[in-house]
């Protein structure tokens, strides 16, 4: 079912509902991804949410580590009220005592345990899955079947025709985690990966770019042919007509859980709460599906089949793995500093 501001203005929750009654003309400062997610949050879900509530919204696009940079650099008088990240940052963000508590939300329950962090001091408003995207056409002209595993990776057939994110990306850190999983190791042992990265991955890599727009780029320009992705970035660049598939790896796609937190200090938590609701409600969900293949993080949503076959949904969110990002971000400096010298040297 497509969205209509009508099927719109009928989901007013009872907390966004008491915003509209007191008619407070309050300004939200919501920090979260640029780019096309940028341009759906200004033109399709924001609106509606300053229809009911009465309150203007400042929308501030940058990727993950610029939001969380920007929460650092504010912390003491917080000029964003809801930061949208990927989950590494937004564990981070918690442990820095960045993020409030979000206690007593109804949200809460209705999400898969996975969106839910540390204390419910942040929640996922939407999964994309982390795995493997390849060239359809050029497979298949080449009569090379789907990628399969992490491992392929590995095979010299993408030799100069491989792209994997740096490692300040999040994909990036999925390709290292998920490499040292497939030989053995882990989050707690992660030289496996770094020896898989090292023995031969690392040297078919054309570019490891920074970020997403970069790699769709490459992809369009025929310099490469399969990276590390995800769901959503693969149905961005689909939609554009470029013969893009996505694979979920055998060992586990990763869920890269979109964490959505209200700012420890805000005046304006309250609001902040219902902005977080309304990206909940089953109409946004299934809009932000729609439009960007992300998965819904409220359980409770139905989508229709061709939706469901785009995104995170259904059997596939059983198939998901999420990392240890608490283990992974006490080491993240290091991890980076290595793979500066080792891998993109």
């Amino acid at each position: 079912m497509r969205i209509t501001q009508r099927t719109l203005a009928l989901s007013i929750c009872p907390l966004l509902f008491a915003y509209h009654l007191e008619a407070r003309a309050e300004t939200l400062y919501v920090a979260g991804y640029g780019g096309d997610f940028q341009d759906i949050m200004q033109q399709k879900v924001i609106p509606g949410f300053s229809e009911e509530t009465g309150a203007d919204v400042v929308y501030v696009g940058g990727n993950s580590t610029d939001t969380l940079a920007k929460l650092l650099a504010s912390r003491d008088s917080p000029q964003i009220d809801v930061s949208i990240m990927d989950d590494g940052p937004t564990y981070q963000a918690i442990n820095y005592g960045l993020c409030q508590s979000l206690a007593g939300m109804p949200a809460l329950d209705q999400v898969y345990d996975f969106a839910r962090f540390p204390d419910d001091k942040a929640i996922g408003t939407s999964i994309v899955a982390g795995g493997l995207a390849y060239n359809q056409a050029y497979f298949e002209e080449q009569g090379w079947a789907p990628p399969e595993s992490w491992t392929d990776l590995a095979d010299p057939r993408y030799k100069g025709l491989l792209n994997i994110p740096s490692i300040s990306n999040s994909y990036g850190v999925y390709a290292l985690v998920m490499l040292a999983r497939a030989n053995g190791g882990g989050e707690s042992d992660i030289e496996p990966g770094f020896d898989a990265m090292t023995s031969g991955i690392s040297d078919s890599v054309l570019s490891f770019t920074p970020s997403p727009g970069q790699t769709s780029e490459l992809y369009q320009s025929g310099e490469i042919v399969m990276s590390v992705w995800g769901s959503g970035r693969v149905k961005a660049l689909a939609d554009s007509g470029f013969p893009i598939a996505f694979a979920y790896p055998k060992e586990g796609a990763v869920a890269l859980v979109q964490g959505t937190c209200v700012s420890e200090g805000t005046p304006r938590a309250e609001l902040a709460r219902a902005f977080i609701d309304w990206m909940l409600r089953p109409e946004i969900q299934v809009l932000m599906a729609q439009e960007r293949a992300q998965g819904p993080a409220n359980k409770s949503v139905e989508l229709d089949a061709e939706t469901a076959e785009e995104v995170p949904y259904g059997d596939k969110v059983d198939h998901l793995v999420t990392l240890d990002w608490d283990q992974v971000n006490q080491q993240r400096m290091e991890w980076t500093q290595r793979w500066n010298r080792q891998v993109e040297r």
